[in-house]
């Protein structure tokens, strides 16, 4: 018999297999030779009073096996079957051309990007030469942005569909079991590369199709209907469905399915900075303790606070990470945050934004619907402007940002392209500012020490989801003005993270295979 139950864990007893034993048999009641092993199903950690671990063991007896968490999936040969077109190689498009072999379809996979293995070179210009591809870059690729953000798995989603389905194939495509148990799961960068490349060949061996550098210029409408699509200005291919994965930072395409009369909405979305502290500094206010130890991962948080009716709030903090240059235009500076499996960064960074309506930005077009993308591109470009030139991004010292004062010097910064000393307390537009360094104070007093000059902030975070949204109806999930276009994940919308993404375009499918 498989028992189950609740234990509490100081870091080093979790690590010890015989003080887990004998906790185990203490609370069971089950005599310590008689079990034969255990395994963690889920985990999480209590740094509120003394740091400590919550876990739930599943415990085996002599005889018993555990059960499989890892899920059954069965890849079929799609090569004679019905098309599905889709539009993107991010978690959306590759989790629908996932989802479309598990229905028996064959998937067409356009990507505007390269490959990962392509992709890294493009990657590594920007860094060091800067460089842009427009079309290769943090943001588009294999993998979508996703790629290069670290590979957090955690959701706050509640809509439908089944996320443990998508953590139980990215264990199948190459990913660690702790994924599984895991409260806040993450894969890592360096990982991302393996597990997109195994689900590339997944396709391509069950028949899919997958294109890169295959950019979606137009659409062939008939009746209302899309009946083919236009790839890189010339090349034309027939679909009978189209799912539409393209990602919140393709604004192109916002604007092309404007003109083929695709009803789009403004909606609203957060913009801000990146702040970088010492991990070492994080880990001693979050852990209350000097030194981590070996038990304990790169410590983390979450933060949010209300200044002035608006939300400010952390997002994608990467503790262990590095700030990265995730901009796809030139003359504009756009940050975002990454870690690697190991989380072994001595920096710790997260966004820093906030909440942001459509009354806030309606001045900055005339079309209401694009008022966002235009006020994300101001700001890209200001920060552009009061930069070093090139990719090299303004930035500050923290309780410099918040006091308004200059920063004479920088800290080390882990931002590869390079930083300047740059007042973006005065250039940065007031609603942002005056709330950001508002809600830095607040910050300060949930982890005192938070608000330091050791930190160091860093500007624009303004991708942290699309501005706008392809309306779509909430039964079907096809575009409302255009029947067979399945808008889905963060491009369209309605996502905000890789399992959101992943969920949504798997649940697309299943509309178009009748599965729902």
């Amino acid at each position: 018999m498989i028992h189950e139950a609740d234990f509490v864990f100081f870091p080093e007893q979790l690590f010890d297999r015989s003080q887990v034993l004998k906790a185990v048999s203490r609370q069971l009641g089950i005599p310590e030779n008689e079990i034969s092993s255990y395994r963690i199903v889920r985990k999480s950690i209590d740094a509120r009073k003394g740091v400590k671990f919550n876990v739930r063991l599943q415990v085996a007896t002599t005889g018993d096996v555990f059960p499989d968490l890892r899920g059954n999936f069965e890849f079929l040969d799609v090569s004679s079957s019905k098309t599905v077109t889709i539009i993107g190689a991010g978690p959306a498009g590759y989790f629908a051309a996932l989802q479309c072999i598990m229905s028996r379809l064959k998937p067409i996979v356009f990507e505007r990007g390269k490959s990962v293995d392509e992709r890294k070179f493009d990657i590594a210009a920007l860094n060091t030469q800067h460089i842009l591809n427009p079309e290769s870059n943090y943001a588009f690729g294999e993998g979508g942005a996703g790629t290069y953000s670290d590979g957090k798995l955690y959701t706050r989603s509640k809509k439908r569909g089944n996320v443990t389905e998508v953590l139980q194939l990215l264990h199948y495509f190459g990913a660690d079991e702790d994924i599984l148990v895991e409260a806040h799961p993450h894969i890592g960068t360096d990982r991302l590369h393996a597990i997109m490349r195994n689900i590339r060949n997944k396709i391509l061996d069950c028949g899919g199709e997958v294109h890169f550098s295959s950019k979606l210029t137009g659409l062939k409408l008939v009746n209302n209907k899309v009946a083919g699509v236009v790839i890189n200005g010339t090349d034309e291919y027939l679909c009978d469905n189209l799912v539409l994965a393209t990602g919140h930072s393709a604004r192109d395409i916002y604007y092309m399915l404007n003109s083929e009369g695709v009803a789009l909405r403004e909606k609203g979305f957060a913009m801000g900075v990146r702040v970088e502290h010492p991990q070492a500094l994080i880990d001693s206010i979050q852990y209350k303790r000097k030194e981590r130890g070996k038990f304990l991962p790169a410590a983390s948080y979450s933060l949010v606070k209300q200044v002035d009716g608006r939300g400010v709030y952390s997002f994608c903090m990467c503790p262990g990470g590095k700030i990265v240059s995730a901009l796809t235009e030139d003359n504009t500076i756009v940050v975002n945050g990454m870690s690697n499996s190991k989380r072994n960064s001595p920096f710790a960074n997260s966004g820093i934004v906030v909440e942001l309506r459509p009354e806030d930005y309606a001045s900055y077009s005339d079309n209401k619907i694009f008022s966002g993308l235009e006020f994300q591109k101001m700001l890209e470009t200001l920060a552009y402007r009061n930069g070093g030139g090139a990719v090299v991004a303004p930035a500050q010292r923290l309780a410099d940002f918040v006091n308004g004062k200059i920063s004479a010097n920088l800290p080390s910064v882990s931002y590869e392209p390079g930083v300047v000393s740059s007042p973006m307390h005065f250039w940065m537009p007031d609603f942002l500012s005056l709330r950001l360094r508002e809600g830095f104070r607040q910050f300060d007093r949930q982890m005192h020490g938070f608000l330091t000059n050791e930190a160091v902030v860093v500007g624009v975070e303004s991708r942290t989801s699309s501005p706008v949204q392809v309306v779509r109806d909430i039964e079907t999930m096809q575009s409302l003005s255009v029947s067979n276009l399945y808008p889905c994940g963060e491009g369209a919308g309605y996502a905000g993270g890789i399992v959101s993404s992943a969920v949504d375009g798997m649940e697309v499918v299943k509309r178009i295979a009748g599965q729902i």
